[in-house]
């Protein structure tokens, strides 16, 4: 798992879905990135699944995860 993953992401402030690239390196960290529509920002937590595959979940400020 050391390549980019694509996925697609919908904002959780507009509904508008993102693809955002995914690096296997921010495993199982969370962080902040902009909506490329809205501006808003959007609380990423990048983890693995049982199958090792990237995955994300999204949220937005008014969110707890």
């Amino acid at each position: 798992m050391n390549q980019l993953t694509e996925k697609t992401i919908v904002c959780p402030y507009c509904g508008e879905p993102i693809a955002v690239l995914l690096d296997p390196a921010e495993l199982d960290q969370q962080y902040i990135e902009d909506c490329q529509v809205c501006c808003k920002p959007i609380n990423f937590l990048v983890f693995a699944t049982l199958d090792e595959e990237l995955s994300v979940t999204v949220f937005s400020d008014d969110e707890s995860y």
